[in-house]
């Protein structure tokens, strides 16, 4: 059975588990990282020496880190030629564009957001340093709003853009600050809560 190292709370974690409940692949997940420990131990950095979750692991031995790479990884042996990550060049192109773009824009104000709000001491935050990340973040979740228009997802049908963006989205509009109305992001958000099982047990529980 395949082994997934990583504690549930972890955004990069919820993307693989949110895909094994759609793609129906048989788990086992090991709490590591964070409080759990374990990453900086000798068998782990074997696996991953970024000393990172999520690791999976085959049955075999063979293990991955990165989580998007996980993901293509598990479409690929599991399911090839699925739908949430298409085979045809230019479908697959805007599925990963968007798997890009949560990495290289939504991501760098995202994460100070949340570590400020939830990770870090009310008396030891950086609230000016958390305004700016808010409005980088509000001005990358209105580019998301727009691309909703007419659509149900990111990329059209859902898709592993959809499984990257979902946690942040969770997180976006659960943290305590101001947001624009968006009414494209906030139906999609709904269509996730209520469509897929696999969003309401991983990545729409409380933040930690």
């Amino acid at each position: 059975m395949l082994k997934i190292w990583g504690r549930a709370n972890s955004s990069n974690v919820m993307k693989v588990l949110w895909l094994c409940d759609e793609l129906g692949i048989a788990h086992e997940r090991v709490d590591a990282g964070g409080a759990f420990g374990k990453t900086r131990e000798p068998f782990y950095l074997a696996m991953n020496p970024n000393s990172r979750v999520p690791t999976i692991e085959e049955p075999d031995g063979y293990t991955l880190w990165e989580s998007h790479s996980i993901l293509r990884y598990l479409v690929a042996t599991r399911a090839p030629g699925h739908a949430v990550h298409p085979a045809e060049p230019r479908a697959r192109g805007n599925v990963e564009r968007w798997m890009d773009w949560l990495l290289a824009t939504l991501n760098p104000p995202m994460t100070p957001l949340f570590w400020t709000y939830v990770r870090t001491p009310e008396d030891k935050r950086d609230h000016a340093a958390a305004a700016r990340a808010r409005d980088e973040a509000e001005a990358c979740w209105a580019i998301l709003d727009r691309q909703l228009g007419g659509r149900e997802y990111i990329a059209g049908g859902f898709s592993l853009a959809d499984v990257c963006i979902g946690p942040f989205l969770h997180r976006w509009f659960e943290l305590p600050v101001e947001r624009a109305a968006m009414p494209g992001l906030e139906a999609y958000r709904a269509r996730l809560h209520d469509r897929h099982a696999g969003y309401r047990a991983h990545v729409a529980v409380p933040m930690t």
